[in-house]
């Protein structure tokens, strides 16, 4: 072989080695490259004080004579087992809650409350507009430029027993365009015609987009989560906890800044720990508004990921062994904690009797976080529509209406929100289109006969549920698996009624029927399906005789 032949095998060779190093580091060199793609497309500068409006009741009325005041709190990924409210809590209980169990203690809890979805952005859309997301084609949430290929990706390549399927989509709005249409009436237009000063805090998720951004759809003020760290990674507060098995997990850690916006302006960096920075522009708010009727949307991004704490919250638990575990339970120790202080805030103002108070969360706890117990004693997890995934806490307190230590057991909906808080603001409700939400203070004060849902309905592509009197239906296809509980009996989902009840499953498939023949087809195309192991998080191997469902999206 000649010296020239030499070389261009030893070239052959090296640049075979070369293609096979790239394809196995492809995934990083991808989230190194959507990280770049953040910096330039998401500059942040630095600080910027927000002063907030203020002002004077027009009529002058005192407080009690205005109409009431409404404060809606929305956590992220809450799980029903994060709260002590039902003995429950994270570290077996020793991470206690008062204060968000103190909105329940002093008004109602909803012992059966659904969220619209088993994902954030929908449920979102449920909220502000009083309507099934489907009714406008919000059926799938919306997710940053390549999140969806990057995230099939990195599971591909942890070698898991089920795959992510790819719907093949190749034209899709962007993410700014993916939004709740400006045609739905939010709740805070509705309340805007009532003289109401209507301020958003946190995250928005429906829309950046002409038109459908917060401070578009009816809110006077609007300090955006621009980004989702609750800190910067190495800053010298932050204690983080990074799961190298979720592959949401490891895209978020390349995807986020901290940052925030106002208004529509300049991304900026919060002034501190997400959560406590948006409790005390909270506060100011109160503050700002306390003479005046005011609607407060405070939507917090904890506990989602990325697991992030302050070190002072971390160092108080120190009794809680697992690092993962320590670093979520003082998510939820600073979630209570600014929960307390706006309570706070309303009674130090004089506001605390004559304020509507709703506290819920946008959907059940994650199984990717890697916490068993997140959801107990429910089954299933966030993507997923069994009762981990929707049922969430739901509390309501107005002291000057709803009297102290009341539960309501009917199933109620986050579409109730709208219709209870325009009711209390004596707001009346569009004709013009089907509102889905009931006002729930008449149920609690017993002033409504019946119960505010007889049935109701979730849908996400693969999978999709009917709860049909107590009855609960749900489908998943892929794999073709139909599950049938009855939830009067079973509240835990342990016990598969489907082949001993196939009439009853005929009776709930026809009932969903009817509700999708009257829903909207998605907006945007579903980018792809997500195996969800449905009793194991996601630390935890697969096995093949696991369930399973397919989650859209």
């Amino acid at each position: 072989m000649t010296k020239t032949a030499k070389w261009g095998l030893g070239a052959l060779a090296v640049l075979v080695l070369s293609v096979l190093l790239v394809w196995a580091n492809l995934t990083s060199l991808l989230l190194l490259g959507v990280g770049v793609m953040v910096d330039l497309r998401t500059p942040v500068g630095p600080h910027q004080s927000i002063e907030w409006a203020s002002g004077a009741d027009p009529e002058g009325r005192t407080p009690d004579a205005r109409p009431p005041n409404i404060v809606l709190i929305l956590a992220d990924d809450l799980g029903w087992n994060d709260l002590s409210f039902s003995g429950g809590g994270v570290g077996g209980g020793t991470v206690p809650t008062p204060h968000i169990n103190s909105i329940a203690a002093d008004g109602v809890s909803f012992t059966n409350g659904y969220a619209a979805n088993g994902s954030c952005a929908p449920s979102r859309a449920a909220i502000m507009s009083g309507r099934y997301g489907t009714r406008f084609g919000f059926e799938f949430t919306p997710t940053p430029p390549g999140m969806g290929q990057i995230v099939g990706r990195i599971a591909g390549d942890m070698g898991r027993l089920r795959p992510t399927l790819s719907t093949g989509a190749t034209e899709s709005p962007s993410f700014a365009e993916m939004a709740m249409p400006a045609s739905e009436i939010s709740i805070a237009e509705l309340l805007g015609e009532r003289g109401y000063h209507n301020v958003h805090i946190g995250k928005w998720h429906l829309g950046r987009g002409v038109g459908t951004a917060p401070e578009d759809q009816g809110f006077h003020e609007s300090l955006l989560m621009a980004s989702g760290m609750y800190l910067p990674e190495d800053d010298p507060n932050v204690v983080n906890s990074k799961q190298d098995f979720d592959p949401i997990d490891r895209f978020l850690w390349h995807a986020l800044k901290w940052a925030a916006s106002f208004n529509g302006g300049d991304a900026f960096e919060p002034g501190g720990y997400l959560t406590d920075y948006y409790t005390e522009e909270a506060v100011k708010v109160i503050e700002a508004n306390k003479d005046r009727p005011f609607f407060l949307y405070l939507a917090h991004w904890a506990p989602h990921t990325p697991l992030q704490a302050t070190r002072a919250d971390y160092e108080a638990l120190a009794h809680i062994e697992s690092h993962r575990e320590r670093v979520y339970a003082a998510m939820i120790r600073a979630l209570d904690r600014g929960v307390g202080q706006v309570l706070e805030a309303l009674r130090a103002n004089g506001l605390e009797e004559n304020t509507l108070v709703m506290f819920t969360s946008d959907n059940g706890g994650a199984g990717y976080i890697g916490l068993p117990e997140v959801n107990a004693p429910f089954r299933g997890w966030k993507l997923t529509f069994f009762e981990g995934g929707i049922h969430v806490p739901y509390f309501l307190r107005w002291p000057a209406r709803i009297e102290a230590g009341r539960t309501l057991d009917a199933p109620v909906h986050h579409f109730d929100l709208y219709a209870t808080a325009a009711a209390a603001a004596g707001a009346a409700l569009p004709t013009d289109r089907t509102i889905d939400g009931q006002d729930l203070i008449q149920y609690v004060r017993g002033e409504a006969d019946g119960v505010p849902h007889d049935r109701l309905f979730w849908r996400s592509g693969a999978s999709q549920t009917a709860l049909v009197d107590g009855w609960k239906l749900n489908l998943s296809d892929p794999p073709g698996r139909t599950w049938l509980f009855d939830l009067n009996v079973d509240p835990a989902e342990s016990v598969d009624l489907s082949a001993r009840h196939p009439e009853k499953v005929a009776e709930l498939k026809t009932a969903l029927a009817a509700h999708n023949a009257a829903q909207m087809p998605s907006m945007w195309p579903s980018q792809g399906s997500l195996p969800i192991n449905i009793d194991k998080d996601l630390s935890e191997p697969d096995a093949q005789d696991d369930e399973y469902i397919y989650w859209s999206n």
